[in-house]
């Protein structure tokens, strides 16, 4: 079996992806539960589970990767291709920068409201929707162990969006017709990073930083892109998954650049696992809480953090919050997400109008791939 045949197999929904996305987003509230609680960015890489909790944003774009392709392929042109993605992302990131603003930032202030709502780092908070990321709201969580922070996870979310712009100009240059271009790209981007550190930190560039670099995060979504594209060609094995782990817990625990080393292997790991096939638990059935439980998380563990006492024991505060943010999630998949992802067929109009426009200008019968 291959990749591609384990996902016809499936009929390009396998569960795997499913319970990935949900423990991943759930993995991402667990690793903030030291820096919550303690305040220190570094204290869980110290841990003996390190290796696993650098590999959760790798694996979260590579995972990404591997499905916005699948979305790519699809698409006849940029505008579904963007379009998609755009109602995938916005709206719940509106909804959740407008909740923490307006909602949460008002009941933990330290500020009278007033001087709140006029503050040049509310309106500055405001940009979040754009991509354009903050990270603070005026007098919000300022006695927490991680002061004057209120949505750490956010600074994924730009690398994100490169991400999609990244695979938009691969598009334009032939992508689908070249895969080995993804392959390119991603070793490109590692390269860049390299030589960033070496600008930056000159003989100490091989150190692990306290979090993966974006520049790396976007090379393992083209990693993810290049697997599906070489989805035929990819054997599904269960030797080479164990063997990709065991390198990728060898390099996160006895080097100090395993980020830099472990992309290809990490993308392996990831699609192998998505590839699986478990049952599917009725809770899970046509909902994706994922994206919910990431963008919620951090707030709501500083909300807890901000009450001494048991608020600010790791595993206490890992476990209330990620049952206070699956409800959210819940929320923001019901009544936001899913919705949202209904306006799919306002692009496709215009797609097929565009096309059609198009058609007539050049007087073929052809549509064009991208």
């Amino acid at each position: 079996m291959n990749f591609g045949m384990k996902l016809d197999a499936a009929n390009g929904r396998p569960t795997g992806f499913d319970y990935m996305r949900i423990l991943l987003a759930l993995a991402v509230i667990w690793m903030h539960t030291a820096q919550v609680t303690t305040g220190s960015h570094e204290l869980a890489f110290s841990t003996p589970f390190s290796p696993l909790i650098k590999a959760i944003l790798p694996m979260f774009f590579a995972l990404s990767g591997f499905l916005v392709a699948g979305s790519m392929e699809r698409s006849r042109t940029l505008i579904t291709f963007l379009g998609n993605r755009f109602v995938r992302i916005y709206p719940a990131l509106a909804v959740e920068v407008g909740l923490s603003a307006f909602v949460i930032g008002t009941i933990f202030t330290s500020f009278p409201l007033e001087k709140y709502f006029t503050d040049k780092t509310f309106l500055l908070y405001l940009l979040n929707v754009t991509g354009h990321i903050h990270m603070k709201l005026p007098g919000v969580f300022l006695n927490n162990p991680d002061a004057d922070v209120v949505n750490m996870q956010l600074w994924t979310v730009p690398f994100e969006l490169y991400c999609y712009l990244a695979l938009s100009v691969l598009l334009a240059i032939g992508l689908l017709k070249r895969p080995v271009i993804a392959i390119v790209g991603s070793f490109f981007f590692l390269a860049l990073c390299c030589a960033y550190r070496v600008y930056r930190h000159g003989d100490q560039w091989a150190i692990f930083p306290t979090h993966v670099p974006g520049i790396v995060l976007i090379s393992c979504f083209l990693v993810g892109v290049a697997f599906y594209l070489y989805r035929e060609k990819v054997p599904h094995r269960l030797w080479l998954f164990l063997a990709c782990s065991a390198y990728i817990f060898w390099a996160f625990r006895f080097t100090t650049f395993g980020d830099l080393i472990t992309v290809p292997a990490m993308g392996y790991v990831t699609v192998y696992l998505g590839l699986l096939m478990p049952r599917k638990i009725a809770l899970l059935k046509g909902a994706d809480y994922s994206y919910g439980l990431y963008l919620y998380g951090f707030v709501i563990q500083q909300a807890i953090a901000y009450f001494p006492g048991p608020g600010r024991i790791w595993y206490v505060n890992g476990l209330v919050a990620t049952i206070i943010s699956a409800a959210f999630a819940a929320f923001s998949w019901h009544y936001i997400e899913k919705p949202a992802l209904k306006y799919k067929s306002v692009f496709k109009k215009l797609e097929n109008a565009w096309l059609r426009r198009r058609e007539r200008s050049i007087g073929s019968p052809q549509l064009s791939e991208v």
